[in-house]
């Protein structure tokens, strides 16, 4: 240990302190880019929390940090106050909040009964409940009585199809409000529901449903994208030749009022299967009924089938979106997601709170940047959810929101899917909006929310996470397995939290949910992140863990690297990979996409690796740069740095990653075969 510590401390002295800490003590000392006092003329949701603690249970706290401990101290209390607070609707009350903090297999609210549907379309009057943009057709808007009786007549409609408590229905469909619609519809009758974005490749589709055996696909015949249209019927085909189990097949018109089914088994129409009626009871369910199933990223061997159930999702939304997000009935709720990722799911949660909830269907920057601008101003959008690469996309290109559209009502602004950095945090308050609270949030599809995030009674400081949410007793360990304060650790939960998959699906014994986030620390969800947690409560995420640079014996997380090359004006994108595995020093490649009329000649090398010595180290100076055409990312927005890193170590790449769940398949192509030719000079 002390050869360790004298080892951190010489790497401390050579460049000057870890960015990550730089990041998280850095900052303590600098001003709030926003505080609370800045939302005075609003009593928060987490403030009227707080006080019914004090009234109901006697509890009172005096700030935020406070809170949070007692929340993962005494789970018991904390998720009942939530239950109760919320006025969750269960049709028989349950015998105990909690069986134990073991992980995995825990019970949550044994005994209890509940519909997650019934709690969305509690309300029945003519607010909005979705506003819905398409680049297929025009937009649209539905009340909440639209939604509760469009809904209920598809969820008879499904009922006259044979579907029944634990029958998975599956969508291929983009996020419109025939999909909100059919999930809905679904899991009021106790139905799973799963869905893929039709922008995902067939393989990839039949990856994830052929695993859960549906009974019923409900698909759109087509869409436009970026003005280009596509047609599906050929993929729907291809799907129902994939899934021998299915038993019903719904047609979606969307591209065409009429489209060409001859080719299609059976196929029903949308608008047929709707079956209005007088009197709709939902369902009630066990509180770990399964809800829905989510899949893994995909990008590495089969996606992993994650079950999630009604009442943690339902508590844990409740949770998020009022007490973190603020969410009100008064706001109109965006986030830029397709179907399948975890933010779609998240989204909806919104009609929990009796938002109006914004739909997006279309390319974010078709024909221009300022698409999701335009619409933030014309549903006067009060929080606007996004992605941290569309945040540094429109900063590439140098966008300035709040001078050309009036975003004044934008109050909430989220970001997640990768690191912010603190350039984009500046960018956000001096181009969009001064007064908004930026909510920096970081999370998984594992559990369907975040960890760290924001509070509406904490500070915003440039590059941080404000702290840990409610309820995730999340720590930073290192090797050792000990919770270490201001320096990098493993991203770790270690308590229970309701919204934990039930299960993987298909995964009798256990064994793979196991290995996914407890084999490196039994007990304990090892999420897979590096995070630096601050003795003042505040977070920095440094990428994912498994794709970590080391260097002498020094991890670094990549989030790091491309916060000094991406902030360069030469370079419009960038990727590091390090080559290095099982405590092996490999080769560190980093690979880059020039901005338009910029070549990557010695003087500009010499550039980027004095910029990485300065900012970062000198052994962090990378072994090669090389110049490429695009970066490979997921359909999630996210850099495929372990896929790529898996393949230069002679992972098959059909083993590696699934094609059809890029953005680019062509980048990754590209890409390898730059890396093997460099990889195969150096070995000579």
């Amino acid at each position: 240990m002390i050869i360790l510590f004298f080892w951190r401390f010489i790497d401390f002295k050579e460049r000057g302190m870890n960015f990550l800490e730089e990041e998280s003590k850095g900052h303590a000392f600098k001003k709030p880019l926003w505080e609370p006092s800045m939302n005075s003329e609003v009593v928060p949701n987490v403030s009227k929390y707080m006080d019914w603690l004090s009234n109901h249970r006697g509890l009172k706290y005096e700030n935020y940090h406070d809170l949070w401990r007692w929340s993962v101290d005494d789970l018991d209390g904390f998720w009942s106050s939530i239950w109760e607070f919320f006025q969750v609707k269960s049709h028989h009350s349950y015998n105990s909040v909690l069986s134990g903090r073991n992980m995995p297999g825990c019970k949550w609210f044994q005994g209890a009964e509940l519909n997650y549907a019934e709690h969305a379309l509690s309300r029945r009057d003519s607010h909005p409940a979705l506003m819905a943009s398409s680049e297929t057709r025009p937009s649209v808007t539905l009340t909440y009585n639209d939604l509760f009786l469009q809904t209920t007549a598809f969820a008879n409609g499904l009922k006259r199809m044979g579907v029944r408590r634990g029958d998975r229905v599956v969508a291929f469909m983009p996020n419109i409000p025939e999909t909100v619609i059919s999930f809905l519809a679904t899991v009021s009758i106790g139905g799973i529901w799963s869905s893929c974005p039709p922008e995902f490749g067939i393989s990839s589709v039949v990856d994830r449903f052929k695993q859960i055996e549906p009974k019923v696909l409900i698909a759109v015949d087509g869409y436009k994208y970026k003005g280009i249209d596509y047609n599906l019927v050929s993929s729907v085909v291809d799907l129902q030749r994939s899934l021998p189990t299915l038993e019903s097949t719904i047609i979606v018109p969307y591209l065409d009022e009429k489209p060409e089914l001859d080719k299609l088994i059976r196929p029903k129409i949308w608008h047929d299967e709707l079956c209005p009626t007088s009197e709709f009871l939902f369902e009630p369910v066990p509180f770990e009924h399964p809800l829905w199933i989510l899949y893994s990223s995909g990008t590495t061997g089969l996606p992993k089938p994650i079950v999630q159930g009604h009442g943690g999702i339902l508590l844990e939304h409740l949770k998020s979106l009022s007490l973190h997000l603020d969410l009100r009935e008064d706001d109109r709720f965006f986030w830029f997601t397709s179907t399948g990722w975890m933010m779609w799911n998240f989204l909806i949660g919104g009609l929990l709170l009796d938002s109006t909830v914004l739909l997006f269907d279309g390319h974010p920057a078709y024909p221009n940047m300022k698409k999701l601008w335009r619409f933030a101003e014309e549903t006067r959008m009060t929080y606007f959810g996004t992605s941290a690469s569309y945040v540094q996309g429109c900063m590439k290109v140098g966008l300035e929101p709040g001078k050309e559209f009036d975003l004044n009502h934008i109050r909430g602004f989220g970001s997640t899917g990768s690191p912010l950095p603190s350039e984009g945090f500046n960018w956000v308050y001096e181009k969009v909006n001064s007064r908004l609270q930026l909510n920096s949030f970081s999370g998984g599809t594992d559990l369907c929310t975040g960890f760290v995030g924001s509070s509406p009674i904490l500070p915003v400081h440039a590059g941080e996470i404000s702290g840990r949410l409610l309820g995730a007793s999340v720590a930073a360990y290192d090797q050792n397995g000990k919770s270490v304060l201001d320096e990098v650790g493993e991203l770790v939960i270690t308590s229970p939290m309701p919204s934990m998959p039930l299960f993987l699906w298909g995964d009798k014994d256990s064994r793979r949910y196991k290995e996914s986030y407890f084999e490196m620390f039994p007990g304990t969800w090892r999420h897979g992140d590096w995070i630096t947690i601050t003795s003042r409560g505040s977070c920095v995420i440094g990428g994912r863990s498994d794709s970590t640079l080391n260097r002498g014996g020094v991890r670094m997380g990549t989030s790091e690297y491309y916060r000094v090359t991406e902030k360069m004006t030469e370079v419009a994108d960038s990727l590091i990979i390090d080559t290095g595995e099982f405590g092996k020093e490999g080769i560190l490649l980093l690979f880059i996409v020039l901005a338009k009329g910029v070549e990557l000649d010695h003087k500009l090398k010499r550039v980027i690796e004095n910029n990485l010595r300065s900012s970062l180290s000198p052994r962090h100076v990378p072994d090669e740069i090389h110049s490429i055409n695009e970066i490979p990312y997921t359909l999630n927005g996210k850099k495929m740095e372990v896929p790529v890193k898996r393949i230069l170590l002679g992972v098959p790449v059909k083993d590696a990653v699934s094609q059809d769940a890029m953005i680019n398949p062509s980048a990754l192509i590209d890409l390898i075969n730059v890396g093997q030719s460099i990889l195969a000079r150096l070995a000579r």
